[in-house]
């Protein structure tokens, strides 16, 4: 079996036709409805543990023949009467899953490496990839995951999603519509939890709050007051899924600390105990993925966590998914995070043949290196695509507390000043190895939104004319170093802050400042811990300049947050207070000048574009973000290297990565392996 059995593929073509990764409700509906289900694996012939190297799972010894496989361990808990019989576990129709190159072997564990204990925690999104759809491994379509199939009216209004029935927890406990309506009902539309509603879940015309609705035990129906054809593709990505993935909130465990399910008096006391000032706090300590307790439906659940370390996962026994002869996945009994200082330590590691399977962290100047050393480590070296437009952007703060940086970081012709002041072939040739393209914040080539004249808008070295632009507006005194003067006659200074953890940002950094030298322009490179980063991002105040990858290029307007002003945390804020108006409706933040405005709306308009219409919205929209260049781009299109062991398997040699394709989850980590000889 394979994924073409799986109803309700959207293939590239189809994709294309709807002007690439957008859904409008009667071409969709066309594509028929939610299938037939998936056939499920033939019946195993085997009933007891095939020998080490055999490959293939065992059924429970001494058992009645059994339709799936299973791993040893957990035959040994069967055995024990700890664990219900396999068939029992895995619903009545398991998500197939095809094997890259061969049936795997149970065992063994997945040895990786994350710079400090929060790093580990892609554990509920990247390596537990488990969205009602998700992405597929070249990111050309969606497929059906969490859900067995799915139908889109013909308007594209309703979205109905049938479940799979007989489908657990990690715990054992029935997995159903219920703990969607939990998710919607109890912690989406309660002030406490959910302040603001994301955007995702908001009509995209008039943005009013979308309606699920429980058909039965196993169908859930969403629904907005208008087409909304970009609903099916969010579902695939990390808006709906990553650490706030709707499909992770099991209601039997969770409402044991939300006021709708528990006393007050005992709530209260639950907080207390907890050390805790407000139960919502105590509710997020609890839905938290570094809380052992919390039920998931994870390939590996966490059983080790910070502040303890190495951080470990193990299998989950009722993990929904066999490969195409039965047997129950994953292959891997456990994946094992050993925490380092920083990415420099990491690749270390991975040099030394320490690392299993890794492209989380590996950075490019050490190429020759892992090259080198690969016979000795008993690695590879792949090379997947990277979705990403520029791997070191540049993300000005328009929104700074600072008046004067404010004011100078919202002039377009500054931000064009400082991009031309960048000399982007030094950069690609001395921190990249000449392996990246010197180019403007843009889409990639693959992408069918990409025009040759984004990448190249500003993205020339010209001091001369980057000097001149700064004259004109007004920056015309120096210091006796030479170096600019601001309008109060301060010294001008942008600090550019970065956590090095996802490309040579040290060396990039260090030959941006230089560079700006030759404009005036004092540049000083701030290097910070990650979450330290990711907080001063968020905040939106004070960060002057940050350094983040420009990543989601492939399938943009699922979150296109590189191509409009900005709040975030990693990324890092552009305009905090603009997006903050944007999401509100205006009710908070700060009104944005009209070319923003205007990119907000146009947002608003792709979402629930139609196929007719997409096309013009997207052009406007993408051409806008070229000429504004609210980001500025540095060496992009460059491919993601990844070491993996010989005996390491079924990691696929080509794949896109990137963020929206949660990657390596668009891979099917549960299908990977250690070949045991």
């Amino acid at each position: 079996m394979s994924e073409r059995h799986e109803p309700r593929t959207l293939s590239r073509r189809m994709f294309m036709r709807l002007s690439a990764f957008t859904a409008a409700g009667t071409v969709l509906a066309a594509c028929g409805g939610g299938g037939t289900p998936e056939a499920a694996p033939p019946a195993a012939e085997a009933t007891t543990a095939p020998a080490a190297g055999e490959g293939g799972a065992a059924a429970s010894a001494g058992a009645a023949p059994s339709q799936y496989n299973e791993a040893p361990m957990l035959a040994e808990l069967v055995a024990q009467g700890q664990l219900p019989p396999v068939d029992e576990r895995l619903p009545k129709n398991p998500r197939v899953i095809p094997v890259v190159e061969e049936i795997g072997e149970y065992g063994g564990t997945w040895f990786r490496a994350a710079v400090g204990p929060g790093d580990a925690g892609i554990l509920n999104s990247r390596l537990s990839y488990e969205n009602l759809v998700r992405w597929s491994q070249d990111g050309s379509t969606v497929v059906p995951n969490v859900a067995e199939s799915f139908e889109i009216n013909d308007t594209a209004t309703e979205f109905t999603i049938k479940l799979r029935e007989g489908m657990r927890w990690s715990d054992g406990e029935p997995f159903t519509a219920d703990d969607f309506v939990f998710w919607y009902e109890d912690v989406l539309l309660n002030t406490d939890l959910t302040p603001s509603i994301p955007s995702w879940m908001r009509d995209p015309v008039t943005g009013e709050v979308g309606k699920l609705e429980k058909i039965d035990d196993y169908t859930i129906k969403f629904s907005f007051p208008n087409p909304y054809g970009l609903f099916i593709q969010i579902l695939a990505g990390p808006s709906a899924g990553a650490g706030g993935n709707i499909c992770d909130y099991p209601k039997h465990y969770l409402s044991q600390f939300h006021p709708n399910y528990v006393s007050e008096e005992e709530l209260a006391q639950k907080t207390q105990d907890a050390g805790f000032d407000n139960w919502w706090e105590l509710f997020g300590n609890k839905r938290n993925w570094q809380n052992p307790e919390q039920p998931h439906i994870w390939p590996w659940i966490p059983t080790r966590v910070p502040p303890d370390v190495p951080v470990v996962a193990e299998r989950n026994p009722y993990y929904y998914k066999v490969d195409p002869e039965g047997n129950q996945l994953p292959y891997l009994d456990k994946v094992q995070f050993d925490i380092v200082e920083n990415a420099d330590l990491l690749n270390l590691k991975a040099v030394a043949g320490e690392i299993d399977c890794q492209f989380r962290h590996i950075l490019w100047n050490n190429y020759p290196l892992f090259i080198d050393n690969a016979e000795q480590g008993d690695y590879r070296v792949f090379r997947w695509k990277l979705a990403e437009g520029s791997n070191c952007l540049l993300h000005p703060n328009m929104n700074h507390k600072d008046p004067v940086l404010r004011e100078l970081f919202q002039n377009k012709n500054f931000r064009i000043a400082l991009s031309l002041g960048i000399d982007r072939t030094q950069i690609n040739e001395l921190a990249y190895q000449g392996f990246g393209q010197p180019r403007q914040a843009s889409l990639i080539p693959e992408s069918p939104y990409f025009k040759e004249e984004h990448a190249t808008r500003y993205a020339e070295h010209d001091p001369d004319r980057a000097n001149q632009l700064l004259d004109e507006i007004g920056l015309t005194e120096r210091d006796s170093e030479g170096f600019r003067l601001r309008p109060d006659g301060e010294p001008l200074t942008i600090t550019i802050e970065y956590a090095p953890v996802f490309g040579p940002w040290r060396d990039a950094v260090q030959m941006i400042t230089d560079q700006w030298k030759q404009i005036g322009i004092r540049a000083i490179p701030k290097e910070e811990d990650r979450t330290l980063f990711s907080q001063r991002g968020l905040a939106g105040e004070e960060m002057d300049m940050g350094v983040w990858i420009m990543d989601r290029c492939l399938t943009p307007l699922i979150e296109p947050w590189y191509f409009l002003p900005y709040q975030g945390g990693t990324p890092p804020s552009t305009a905090a207070l603009w997006w903050q108006w944007y999401q509100s409706r205006g009710e908070q933040g700060e009104e944005p000048p009209a070319e923003v405005k205007r990119q907000y709306e146009l947002y608003d308009l792709i979402k629930g574009a139609s196929p007719d219409e997409l096309p013009a919205l997207a052009e406007e929209f993408f051409d806008n973000a070229s000429e504004n260049i609210w980001f500025i781009g540095t060496v992009g299109v460059l491919p993601h290297v990844g070491i993996v062991k010989n005996n390491f398997r079924n990691v696929p040699e080509e794949a896109v990565s990137d963020w929206l394709q949660q990657t390596p989850g668009n891979t099917n980590v549960e299908q990977y392996f250690k070949r045991s000889s």
